[in-house]
């Protein structure tokens, strides 16, 4: 059995919204497992909103540079705090690695980190990554980057929040003007909000709506309503829930946040955008990075530290 810590619950109640004793029961039901726990509270109708496993902890900022509007890359570099992120010379360097990015064939980090560095090609991206580490006095991550390139049409990007998060989408359309790159600009912007996981239901795993559909149908049946009612009725009301969700998740499918009707979907706009401007337009696909997603930072107890350190 596992032994259960304060400091569990914490992280699983700020996962999930769920209230104090259901994480510890939680905890105690899945020995200690966070993602098992998450899984039992979301099928016992605890959590109060589904959030993401890996909760936004480290610090630093995400870069976009692009070439004309074919090429685009994203970069996300890491930094211990932040203080150093808004640091300028940091931001000055990650600015550097992005236009690195855009002209690197790289296709994975380690390849990125042994190519010769734009700006001093005596020295490699990760020598000069060492260097930046000695002269800024913190640990420095480049965690990843992603280069879209558009072969028939253009890409638009999209940064908030200073950097937090940092959006690329590409279309292809046999008409580029101010019109068609607002369209995507919007677009970029609308998937820094809603933080789509896919581009249509097409892209959705048939892995992913089985598991949705699990998790929806144990939240059902404890549901007093549906007590007793036939099979047929409660499988009805779990695809009619995975439709919804569907569509929070795919950004073709979501409602346009700047719909004038509040209806209208995304696919919609593009679609209206397309016909205003004779185009032929559609959406091949996006990629969005907010920084720290996925780390964990370790939690400091400056209290606790310093008992520790008055003890030894």
């Amino acid at each position: 059995m596992a032994n259960i810590t304060a400091a569990m619950v914490k992280e699983l109640r700020e996962m999930t919204g769920a209230g104090m004793m259901d994480c510890k029961k939680a905890l105690g039901e899945t020995d200690g497992n966070m993602d098992d726990a998450v899984e039992y509270l979301r099928k016992n109708g605890q959590a109060k909103a589904e959030k993401k496993a890996g909760r936004i902890a480290a610090e630093g900022i995400c870069r976009i540079a692009a070439l004309n509007d074919k090429v685009a890359a994203v970069v996300e570099v890491n930094s211990e705090t932040d203080f150093v992120a808004k640091n300028e010379d940091f931001q000055k360097y990650v600015e550097a690695v992005a236009v690195q990015a855009v002209n690197s064939d790289a296709a994975d980090i380690d390849a990125f980190m042994a190519e010769s560095w734009n700006e001093d090609t005596g020295k490699t991206v990760k020598e000069v990554l060492i260097e930046k580490v000695a002269l800024i006095g913190e640990n420095l991550n480049i965690r990843r980057f992603e280069k879209i390139v558009a072969e028939n049409g253009c890409v638009a990007s999209y940064i908030h929040g200073g950097g937090r998060i940092g959006v690329i989408v590409e279309a292809a359309t046999d008409v580029v003007n101010d019109t068609v790159k607002e369209a995507l600009n919007n677009i970029a912007m609308q998937i820094a909000a809603m933080s789509p996981r896919y581009l249509s239901t097409d892209e959705v795993s048939e892995e992913y709506k089985e598991h949705e559909k699990e998790i929806i149908k144990a939240q059902i049946e404890l549901d007093p309503k549906m007590e007793g009612k036939p099979e047929k009725v409660i499988d009805g009301a779990v695809i009619g829930r995975l439709n919804k969700q569907l569509k929070d998740v795919c950004l073709l499918e979501q409602v346009y946040v700047k719909a004038e009707d509040g209806k209208q979907t995304v696919a919609g706009y593009v679609a209206q955008i397309a016909k205003e401007n004779n185009a032929n337009l559609k959406l091949n696909r996006f990629v969005r990075f907010e920084t720290g997603e996925g780390i964990e930072k370790k939690s400091e107890d400056f209290a606790a530290e310093v008992a520790a350190q008055i003890g030894k």
